[in-house]
């Protein structure tokens, strides 16, 4: 059950309501920040009394595991804006592109100029990688992270970056990264969700490869429930059928899906589904057409001398390519169903 309480509601209203939950029995867990009692007890509980008590705007008997990022509470859609760029709402499709892994200053600036050539509004990079093998190229660390706030400064571009662990954060704070990307793997690391929230920063939120919609969207309720609704949605692919060729299965379907069901941001991030750079501006295309707000896409200087993910990095031509196609998505219809996606105006947050 959760007890929605309204925007003005009191402290004191609110440990009231709390009071009572457990006087009828039930267990309260108070999230303040956004005015909700989450009960975890609601049996027996008196559904009319609690909606009467003072400061509570709502009762929901049956919750789902997710309310802030549904559509139930926020019908509109949410546009997050970082550093002037608006990404949601019935904004033109963003580009984020970049070097998987940041290797040299060198490399990261002919990387970042070849993708905001290509219409980039933001530069990825990866300065802590995690990787499979432990022999793989694990970045560059806390250098990569200054690299990255050097190459923003002289180009005038924020910056998506993968928060690999929480106790990194600081650092990531300390050179005012703009974005903070969750990967897949930590999709569910409930500590880095927590504490990525409570930090305030915009969250690029990864898909994880076995996560059903529902799973992933309840993952972005514990930022929401931390005080942050600055939460971008990303597919990656999903685990594919023997018979795809690819390294994970682009799950187009989740796009729509999930614009139907929450009003947060969709990006798409074909490079990591595709493995193969033939493959990422088809699957790029059919994203953008499906409804994405934006592409997280891999671009390198040069793909064969990259470090981590060279084959599936767009060259410079091809990221132009890219860009070219996907301002015809700039004026794209609505393809996410019934539910109103596209309002005049949206729920802004800016950065």
């Amino acid at each position: 059950m959760l007890i929605v309480m309204q925007e003005t509601s009191s402290d004191l209203e609110l440990a009231r309501v709390c009071d009572r939950v457990a006087a009828m029995g039930g267990a309260a867990e108070c999230r303040r920040p956004l005015g909700v009692i989450v009960t975890v007890r609601p049996d027996d509980l008196d559904v009319t009394e609690l909606a009467g008590l003072p400061g509570v705007s709502s009762v929901q008997p049956s919750a789902p595991g997710y309310w802030l990022a549904s559509r139930r509470c926020h019908p509109r859609d949410t546009v997050i804006e970082v550093r002037g760029r608006r990404i949601g709402g019935d904004e033109p499709p963003v580009l984020m592109a970049g070097p998987c892994a940041v290797e040299s200053e060198d490399q990261l600036l002919r990387s970042a100029e070849a993708a905001m050539e290509a219409g980039a509004q933001l530069l990825r990079g990866g300065a802590y990688k995690p990787r499979t093998s432990p022999y793989a190229f694990q970045g560059l660390g806390e250098a990569g992270l200054e690299l990255l706030a050097r190459v923003r400064d002289r180009l005038g571009i924020p910056i998506v970056t993968e928060l690999r662990d929480a106790a990194t954060l600081e650092l990531f704070l300390a050179y005012d990264m703009d974005v903070l990307q969750i990967g897949a793997r930590n999709m569910q690391n409930f500590e880095i969700l927590h504490r990525a929230g409570a930090a305030g920063r915009p969250i690029l939120l990864k898909r994880s490869p076995a996560a059903s919609v529902d799973e992933w969207l309840m993952a972005a309720e514990y930022v929401l429930l931390a005080g942050n609704p600055q939460v971008m949605l990303c597919e990656r692919g999903v685990l594919p059928p023997a018979s795809v060729s690819t390294r994970y299965q682009l799950d187009i379907a989740a796009i729509p899906i999930a614009r139907r069901r929450s009003h947060l941001p969709v990006i798409a991030d074909p490079s990591h589904a595709a493995g193969n750079r033939e493959y990422v501006i088809p699957l790029a295309e059919a994203a953008a057409a499906a409804g994405a707000h934006g592409l997280l896409v891999e671009v390198h200087a040069d793909p064969a001398q990259a470090l981590c993910d060279g084959p599936q990095a767009l060259t410079p031509a091809m990221a132009r390519e890219l860009g070219q196609r996907l301002r015809s998505y700039g004026d794209r219809p609505c393809l996410a169903g019934p539910v109103p996606l596209r309002p005049v105006s949206g729920r802004r947050v800016t950065r």
